[in-house]
């Protein structure tokens, strides 16, 4: 791979500044891991092969950066939010004159997304699909989703219907999509949009992110916070263990 990384539990994590991520010939697939998608991927193999096949896997969790320093790293690495690469990628793809496609989220949703890159990033050609809200699509309703993605040819494509359905997803059909880059980014499109807000930098910078969305979004992500997480802080002592 082009990019610098660690291993953390396991896991490839990409450990360089997002300005080394440009568009290639190639495709590549850029996807994130937190404590929460490390516990799920542990039991859904599928999940686990769309992270570890990720030609770049950013630290998208405060825990993830923690694990690193635990584990005995030297050279630290950064959290870096799917919603920070994906202001990354519009500035790059609007300097370039890019396509980007988003598939994923509903139509209102993707809407207020289309209106605002046009008057944000002028120079960016953008289109969308909302897809049916369900579990799993059909055999017509993703070759439908393929189609409309491919029809535009974009150089970014970005998916957001929740971890792990969007990595699972894109794993999937990767050879049969059209792009040169293509993210998994969830929450990102609702962010975007307006319509969750994202904490201030302040709650970032100490690492609480994650609680001000707890607190946001209680019924949505006590899972994660609330079984997740101690499963997480269990496993780095497990290889912390292993380690002396």
């Amino acid at each position: 791979m082009m990019y610098r990384e660690k291993e953390v539990m396991g896991y490839s994590v990409f450990a360089d500044s997002l300005d080394k991520i440009e568009l290639q010939d190639k495709k590549q697939i850029i996807n994130t891991i937190n404590p929460h998608s490390y516990i799920v991927a542990k039991g859904d193999e599928v999940f686990k092969k769309a992270l570890e096949s990720s030609d770049t896997l950013l630290p998208d969790g405060s825990g993830i950066v923690l694990a690193s320093k635990i584990l005995g790293d030297k050279e630290k690495i950064e959290k870096v939010a799917g919603a920070d690469l994906h202001i990354y990628l519009l500035e790059l793809l609007n300097s370039k004159n890019g396509k980007l496609f988003y598939m994923g989220a509903s139509q209102s949703t993707l809407d207020i997304i289309e209106e605002k890159i046009a008057k944000v990033y002028p120079n960016i050609r953008v289109d969308s699909f909302s897809p049916p809200f369900k579990d799993e699509f059909s055999k017509e309703e993703n070759q439908k989703i393929i189609d409309k993605i491919n029809s535009f040819n974009p150089d970014v494509l970005f998916i957001g219907m929740t971890a792990p359905k969007q990595e699972k997803w894109l794993y999937q059909y990767q050879d049969r999509l059209n792009f040169k880059i293509a993210s998994s980014i969830g929450a990102v499109f609702d962010f975007y949009a307006g319509k969750i807000s994202r904490p201030s930098h302040f709650w970032i910078y100490i690492h609480l992110e994650w609680f001000f969305r707890f607190m946001k979004e209680p019924r949505r992500l006590w899972r994660r916070n609330l079984i997740s997480t101690p499963l997480f802080l269990l496993e780095i002592l497990k290889y912390s263990v292993k380690m002396k």
